[in-house]
């Protein structure tokens, strides 16, 4: 009903009632069925029964056109999909050399990595019907209205794909952890019958019964899945979808510029290397805040300084108005200083840009430009790192006698690299077993690790105090420097140190 149909229906009703009543009409009988039938009306809604149509409509919608070669920076995680997918494909093979064909295929990975654009190539690949639902579709507050949708799930899955004359159907089940939680014996009595119906529908899936059904899930948070969920039968695959390396960041970045006009010179693979961390989400949001960035400018085409301002955009969010006074303005740039140089004198070349401009939170930033991607670290790398983190505070208490509220994020960092230390035996504590060792001996370690390493950068930034001097106007005045600017005036300081 429109909008506007409903208002002329709530003015009628009251003038109805009205004449009724006038002309003597008894409205008890009337208003006893109304009230009867918007009970009914109710219960059925809150328990799915009139909605069971078009939720299927929406859950069991095909996914567009969609393959692997469209999805960037995940050959391992591809590779192993493919694989567990041509049980489906190839079931006659697989049948003459007595192979179980999976019943369940679970993705994990952290969020953004493309976990759901997997599941809908799966679907592609297989040439399979396709129904998607998201875990909290089947949290209700009424007890057995998620198990109902449970099973209207798998059997809209058999129906459709003997509808659709195809030999097998895909359920893909995202956010499978709000219902696959790991049973405490609480009162959660819907979340365990909603658990209860996946797992009974798992064990009801026959490989040879055709149409075959194969359930696709996804998790940020593998670790609170219950664990009959994960033994071999129901889950039988678990994919690790990773954020991509820098050879898959370049793929995904290639693939959202096919639809954007870059401009010439335009250096993808130095945009690669500076993303690292990133997930495919994010660097999809890279090429379209860089198009929105060309076309602020009135630019034909996304140039490199729009690829870089979105980098910075994502990684820290829009550059804000806020207006800083003078005073404010040079602890600011001495602390980004502070980072900057202790950057570039552990690891050379390292620093990017040196940034006033404040984006998000972070009132200035110095973004950093990994050689190349890195998984281990040594003691003395992490060592580094936290020197780095430090440099800020340390700057401040070279010039201002004292620290801000500026360097909360970075102790932050620093304390996180430290609890890294010692989850990994790299302290004084050696190998330990956090519930074995006191509070006050993990404080104690934590402590001397800081304290140590701050007087170690203390001494770093004092004996090229002078790098400070000469660069601080520089950055003020200009509010950004890139990397190469910045390690011509570190050099050029260092020069008139020595001299």
């Amino acid at each position: 009903m429109s909008k506007y149909g409903k208002e002329i229906l709530l003015g009628f009703i009251p003038v109805l009632v009205i004449f009724l009543l006038y002309i003597g009409v008894n409205l008890f009988p009337i208003v006893f069925m109304a009230a009867i039938l918007g009970t009914f009306l109710y219960m059925a809604r809150a328990r799915g029964g009139l909605n069971v149509g078009s939720e299927r409509k929406s859950r069991g919608k095909t996914p567009g056109f969609l393959t692997f070669d469209d999805i960037g920076g995940q050959d391992r995680a591809k590779g192993e999909l493919k694989e567990a997918l041509d049980f489906l494909i190839r079931y006659d093979d697989i049948k003459k050399l007595g192979i179980r064909p999976l019943k369940g295929i679970l993705l994990t990975g952290p969020p953004g990595t493309g976990k759901t654009l997997m599941a809908k190539a799966a679907a592609h690949y297989t040439n399979s019907v396709f129904l998607a639902a998201s875990g909290s579709e089947f949290v209700e507050m009424y007890v057995g209205v998620g198990a109902s949708r449970i099973r209207d799930l798998f059997k809209e899955a058999r129906s459709r794909a003997v509808k659709e004359n195809k030999e097998s159907a895909i359920v893909f089940i995202d956010e499978i952890d709000v219902i696959g939680g790991k049973r405490d014996g609480g009162q959660h009595r819907e979340y365990d019958q909603t658990l209860n119906q996946l797992l009974t529908e798992m064990d009801g899936i026959h490989t040879s019964d055709t149409p075959r059904v194969l359930i696709v899930a996804a998790t940020n948070r593998k670790e609170m899945l219950d664990g009959a969920l994960l033994r071999p039968g129901r889950f039988d695959r678990h994919i690790e979808v990773d954020l991509p390396d820098k050879k898959g960041r370049l793929h995904i970045l290639n693939i959202h510029a096919k639809n954007k006009p870059l401009a010439e010179g335009v250096d993808l693979d130095a945009i690669a290397r500076e993303t690292f961390h990133f997930s495919g989400a994010q660097l999809e949001s890279v090429m379209n805040e860089a198009a929105i960035y060309a076309m602020r400018d009135e630019s034909d085409a996304i140039g490199q300084q729009h690829l870089s301002l979105a980098v910075d955009k994502v990684m820290l969010g829009e550059k804000t108005d806020r207006e800083s006074n003078k005073e404010e303005r040079e602890r600011v740039a001495l602390h980004e200083l502070g980072h900057a140089i202790a950057a570039e004198l552990v690891r050379p070349g390292s620093v990017s840009q040196v940034s006033l401009s404040p984006r998000g939170k972070a009132l200035g930033f110095v973004r950093h430009n990994p050689q190349q991607d890195q998984y281990l670290y040594t003691k003395t790398e992490i060592e580094q790192q936290i020197m780095v983190a430090l440099g800020g505070a340390v700057a401040e208490e070279m010039f201002y006698g004292g620290r801000s509220t500026g360097s909360r994020n970075d102790f932050e960092q620093a304390l996180n690299m430290v609890r890294t230390m010692m989850d990994s035996g790299l302290t004084r504590l050696g190998i330990i077993d956090r519930e074995m060792v006191t509070k006050q001996e993990l404080m104690k370690e934590n402590a001397a690790i800081l304290e140590e390493l701050t007087e170690a950068t203390r001494h770093m930034l004092e004996s090229h105090r002078t790098v400070f001097e000469q660069s601080l106007d520089i950055l003020i005045a200009e509010e950004v420097l890139s990397g190469d600017q910045f390690r011509e005036l570190l050099k050029q300081s260092s020069q008139v140190q020595i001299a």
